[in-house]
């Protein structure tokens, strides 16, 4: 039904009938008496006319039935695509129903998963807290600790370099003894114990100095006995107890005795006594 070539009228008849009437119109015409008389000429265009709506006639109806093909065709097609538009609407429908459900769900889930997350930072931030806290605390604990030793090793330095120091004096002072008695041999052995000592003390950064006679006298690595402001040009008689230096650091300097300015050292020199003066006493020479 929906095919063009059904819809189609045959065209012949008509098209025979035009031509029997144009027949008609032309014999009306040729039989005539001339001139044609107004009943005739009314006769030949009435068969002409008739002919021509004839002839016209088929193509009209064919045109007015394919037009309504076309027409049922279009409301064919209208009613299948609102049949297509109901169904689409009904899937537009479950598929609104199923995202509004996917959005409840994904909203409920969504909440829970930031409650949850929430709480996991909460959590994290107080192990965080706590756990700063206690390191610092072990911290504080280990730093206390540290500096309790590093005042006891402090004071062990003081103590040991003090000791050191004392036994390095009187070694000091026992060489000097050795000198001043004559014997060279013992004054030899005794430098030599010296000399052992200070390389023992210099293995631990203990490194003492001394002072020559006849050596101008350095305030800064000096320090003269029983003179509290030595002049600028003042010059070493001799030493009475020996610098020390800690590792690049000063501690104490070499105590001196100064010459005597009125006389020439050759004249100290004939005028000293055989016995010389004992050194002070340890006490005397703190670091």
């Amino acid at each position: 039904m929906n095919d063009v070539s059904e819809w189609k009228i045959s065209k012949w008849p008509f098209l025979a009938s035009n031509a029997v009437l144009l027949g008609v119109a032309a014999a009306v015409l040729l039989k005539a008496a001339h001139p044609v008389a107004q009943t005739e000429i009314l006769i030949a265009t009435g068969c002409v006319a008739l002919g021509a709506l004839l002839g016209c006639l088929p193509f009209i109806l064919e045109y007015r039935a394919v037009k309504k093909l076309i027409e049922v065709n279009a409301v064919t097609t209208v009613a299948e695509q609102l049949h297509n538009l109901k169904t689409f609407s009904a899937q537009i429908a479950a598929a609104t129903g199923q995202w509004a459900q996917v959005q409840e769900t994904t909203r409920g889930n969504t909440d829970k998963t930031v409650t949850a997350a929430a709480e996991i930072a909460a959590r994290m931030a107080t192990e965080i807290r706590e756990f700063n806290e206690f390191q610092t605390k072990l911290n504080d604990t280990e730093k206390g600790a540290l500096r309790l030793e590093v005042d006891k090793l402090r004071r062990t330095e003081g103590e040991w370099l003090q000791v050191v120091a004392r036994i390095l004096d009187n070694v000091f002072a026992l060489h000097n003894a050795a000198v001043r008695s004559g014997q060279p041999e013992l004054a030899e052995n005794i430098g030599n114990f010296q000399n052992a000592c200070r390389d023992a003390a210099r293995r631990v950064g203990l490194v003492p100095f001394g002072a020559a006679a006849g050596e101008k006298f350095d305030a800064q690595k000096h320090r003269a006995h029983g003179v509290e402001n030595p002049p600028a040009e003042a010059i070493i008689a001799e030493a009475l107890a020996p610098g020390f230096s800690f590792q690049g650091r000063p501690l104490r300097p070499a105590l001196v005795r100064l010459q005597e300015a009125e006389a020439p050292a050759e004249i100290v020199e004939k005028n000293e006594p055989e016995t010389a003066p004992a050194a002070p006493a340890a006490d005397e020479l703190p670091l």
